[in-house]
């Protein structure tokens, strides 16, 4: 075990018999558990301010993904869409160290964190006490479904996976690029894209967040992942490696989170502004291509926008016909990161909704 106190945040090295593990952690270690999960691109520093400020409510615990932050950079088999990382997750909360003793936690998943939170909830149900979904991803994955049931626009998933990522992104990540000369710059990405301009962060929490963001592991097996060529608008299909593919439609599948037993409440908060996830996302091909800057779409017949907010609410909607409930929160002028963005008002939400389960 190794072990660092940063900013009233201590820092852990976790050892499992899946990975290596850097985790998070702040409050009393007798307090309710809380257990963060962060986003595509991003680490468990995207929860710093967070935890701080939520120390005297709860203990903290906030994973980096595998191939993100500090954790150990393992190959993400696509294949099964988000379990590699639910059971690294379930294996960092069974470490000894943790003091857990297998009691059910709060989980709080933020975008694809929020889809792994979905996945683990699905896994081991009973681990849940309540889930918190923010700004989370949809469902049925990220790019090339039509409606609320998550079909695909085409059979081969194209429109999804390692393909979708843009490119001088991915470069910009691997020079390890701290500027914000380029639109596709990390810096850049988190100012105009993870949270609604004008929103800016504090220089040096914004520093911290873009070294977060460099800290992706970039390849074949991590950030973005594989990709095959496609017969079919826009060329490019889900390979079987990466994260990207674990979060394309093809693999990727959390509809069976509405039969969920036992059911933990849900809290589902999101941006009013959300240019990520959205049923009109400016990172999903087919709404891009209907707006002109993709060439050559066949139309919104052949490939809708995918309705990526109809989607999480038609799962939710059937969460409750089955017995459960959940909690729907929107926060005005908020983008994609509302826990950065407005961080107050999503404490005070977090608060209320973690303080009231039993």
């Amino acid at each position: 075990m190794h072990e660092r106190i940063e900013h009233g945040i201590v820092h852990v090295t976790v050892e499992t018999p899946r990975l290596s593990a850097h985790v998070l952690v702040a409050g009393p270690p007798d307090a309710v558990p809380v257990v963060f999960i962060h986003g595509n691109v991003s680490s468990a520093r995207f929860f710093g301010r967070t935890l701080a400020d939520g120390a005297s409510r709860w203990r903290g615990i906030a994973v980096d993904l595998r191939g993100f932050g500090h954790s150990e950079p393992k190959p993400v088999d696509a294949t099964r869409g988000l379990s590699d990382f639910s059971d690294d997750l379930d294996s960092v909360l069974d470490a000894e160290m943790l003091h857990l003793d297998g009691s059910p936690v709060h989980m709080v998943g933020w975008s694809m964190g929020g889809g792994v939170a979905m996945r683990y909830t699905i896994d081991h149900p009973g681990r849940v006490r309540s889930l918190t979904l923010l700004a989370p991803m949809s469902p049925y994955g990220f790019g090339g479904t039509r409606d609320d049931k998550g079909t695909p626009c085409q059979a081969d998933f194209a429109g999804s996976g390692g393909g979708t990522a843009k490119p001088e992104l991915v470069t910009r990540l691997r020079e390890r690029d701290r500027g914000a000369e380029s639109p596709f710059s990390p810096r850049s990405i988190l100012r105009s894209a993870y949270m609604e301009p004008p929103a800016r962060l504090d220089p040096a929490e914004e520093d911290t967040l873009v070294d977060a963001m460099l800290d992706t592991a970039i390849g074949d097996a991590s950030y973005p992942g594989t990709s095959e060529p496609s017969e079919h608008w826009p060329f490019v299909r889900p390979g079987a490696l990466g994260v990207n593919n674990a979060i394309s439609p093809r693999y990727c599948d959390l509809g069976p989170f509405a039969e969920v037993d036992p059911r933990p409440e849900v809290l589902w908060i999101r941006g009013d502004a959300d240019r990520i996830v959205s049923d009109h996302s400016l990172a999903d091909l087919g709404y891009l291509g209907e707006i002109g800057m993709i060439p050559g779409w066949p139309g919104p017949d052949v490939f809708p926008a995918q309705p990526m907010v109809s989607q999480t609410r038609a799962v939710l909607d059937r969460y409750v016909v089955a017995g459960g409930h959940y909690q729907e929160e929107v926060i005005a002028h908020c983008g994609h990161s509302p826990h950065l963005e407005h961080p107050s008002e999503v404490l005070g939400l977090l608060g209320a909704f973690v303080g009231r389960k039993p």
